[in-house]
């Protein structure tokens, strides 16, 4: 991806501040009861975490499943992540796809209450690998 490293900044910090916002609608969906959208929701927040670190990278995002493979590729093959995080970031794809386009599937609240936690880190995990870089820093405190 052929970007000024300033606007790849503010690419980052944008894609960031998305799967934060993102993220926090978790608690209002879990009050109401509201699985099917909730695991649509921790999914978009993983993919603009995500989306944020490979931009950090030069590296283009794509589809969301071509988000998967490039996370597996560049992140979890050399070793940068574990291969449990790329394995659960691949889960969460193909759960949200179910959810949102599968009418015989349902998405259990043990399901997906089990992978809040989960996503909370990973999102936090790759924000500390952008920080490490020097790519980050938050827009608002």
């Amino acid at each position: 991806m052929s970007l000024k490293e300033e606007d790849r900044r503010i690419i980052i910090e944008m894609e960031m501040e998305k799967a934060e916002h993102t993220f926090a609608e978790q608690s209002v969906l879990c009050k109401a009861g509201l699985w099917n959208t909730l695991a649509n929701r921790l999914y978009y927040a993983l993919f603009h975490a995500v989306s944020a670190l490979l931009i950090s990278e030069g590296h283009e995002v794509g589809t969301h499943k071509g988000a998967v493979i490039r996370f597996q590729q560049y992140f979890v093959k050399t070793e940068l992540f574990p291969v449990e995080d790329g394995r659960f970031y691949a889960q969460m794809q193909t759960m949200r796809e179910n959810a949102d386009y599968n009418c015989s599937y349902d998405v259990s609240e043990e399901e997906i209450r089990s992978r809040i936690e989960p996503a909370r880190q990973l999102i936090e995990k790759i924000k500390r690998y952008i920080k490490n870089k020097g790519m980050y820093t938050p827009l608002k405190p």
